[in-house]
């Protein structure tokens, strides 16, 4: 079994910064339900998640800023928005293998928490606050920019996936008019602490897609996405009345 240090020293290669105040990164990982479990109240990383996402915002913004001289503020914004989303700082932080170091309570354990995307997404900016505590502004910059890789080349799929609620109503909008799109629940899975929705996404009295998720905005975006493909590949189109 792996001593603290150990697991500490393990995540700082995964995620290529190593800490000078490891308590630091502990408060980072910490999740407030470990106040349940501990007689000394231990710091946890929702001061350090404020940090981290102040930090995120402007690393994104000066980036696109450079990668996009010709596009326009809504344009970066937009860019800007999908690659700071919950889930997509969700699969950053399972790429990192960040889940398996969150500490927390048992109950939260056993309840799913290490994999909740709100969760990863809360840990992984207030790694990004640990670090520019630990260091500075160009290091963090660095270490933040390492994580998503060659961003510009995921412009693309970056604007296809972001916002398909979105998305899908600019197409129908213009076409059908206002108010034709509506999400239902069809079924819900699971126990109470784990449950999963299943929705569709039904224009004007048709169902045109199915979305499977943890909540029920999950579903509904999973749905929109589902009609997008569809939709894309002329497997559906929409006429007006």
């Amino acid at each position: 079994m792996q001593s603290e240090d150990q697991e500490l020293s393990s995540l700082e290669k995964n995620i290529d910064y190593k800490f000078k105040q490891h308590d630091l990164l502990v408060e980072a990982l910490s999740h407030p339900s470990i106040f349940n479990q501990q007689s000394q109240n231990p710091k946890h990383y929702q001061r350090l998640e404020f940090l981290g996402d102040a930090l995120l915002s402007l690393i994104l913004a000066e980036k696109l800023y450079e990668a996009l001289p010709d596009k326009r503020e809504g344009t970066l914004s937009r860019h800007r928005s999908a690659l700071a989303e919950g889930s997509y700082l969700a699969n950053l932080a399972r790429e990192l293998k960040i889940n398996d170091y969150i500490r927390m309570s048992t109950n939260e354990i056993r309840n799913g928490g290490r994999n909740r995307d709100s969760i990863l997404e809360d840990v992984f900016e207030a790694i990004i606050g640990a670090i520019y505590l630990d260091s500075n502004w160009d290091t963090t910059r660095a270490i933040v920019l390492k994580w998503y890789g060659d961003i510009e080349s995921q412009f693309n799929d970056i604007t296809n996936n972001h916002n398909p609620k979105g998305q899908l109503q600019e197409l129908v909008q213009p076409i059908l008019g206002n108010d034709v799109i509506s999400y239902e629940v069809e079924e819900e899975l699971g126990p109470d602490h784990n449950k999963q929705f299943v929705v569709n996404v039904i224009v004007s009295g048709d169902k045109i897609g199915s979305g499977l998720g943890n909540s029920k905005k999950e579903a509904e975006e999973v749905a929109a996405q589902e009609a997008l493909k569809k939709v894309k590949s002329e497997e559906i189109s929409f006429k007006r009345t």
